[in-house]
């Protein structure tokens, strides 16, 4: 098993999110060539966990965002940087609104 989140893309929109369960994990959302436009957790402050998270993206992301894939963890910050690095390492750096994220994210061997 690797690190990568493999999960197939669902479309973001508001009757995919409200599907949803409340609980806390990680998540990748994406435009609709498949660039992955943010990478964010749902943690403790989101209080309904996954679906309040990505309400938040789709808001932020209006216009572009079209996909998301998740994943339910409880250890949702350690899987968040794990997501995080593996984003610095396949880009060279993080979405644009996250890139303050890189000076603290490690950084994954080369292949």
């Amino acid at each position: 098993m690797g690190i990568r989140l493999e999960k197939p893309w669902e479309h973001l929109n508001s009757e995919a999110i409200a599907a949803l369960p409340g609980q806390l994990g990680v998540y990748q959302v994406a435009d609709e060539e498949g660039n992955v436009l943010s990478v964010g957790y749902a943690g403790a402050k989101h209080l309904f966990g996954i679906r309040s998270a990505l309400e938040e993206e789709l808001s932020l992301h209006k216009d572009t965002a079209k996909f998301f894939r998740c994943e339910f963890t409880s250890n949702y910050r350690s899987r968040w940087d794990e997501l995080l690095m593996l984003h610095l390492h396949d880009n060279g750096e993080l979405p644009p609104h996250q890139r303050d994220e890189e000076s603290r994210v490690g950084r994954l061997s080369p292949d």
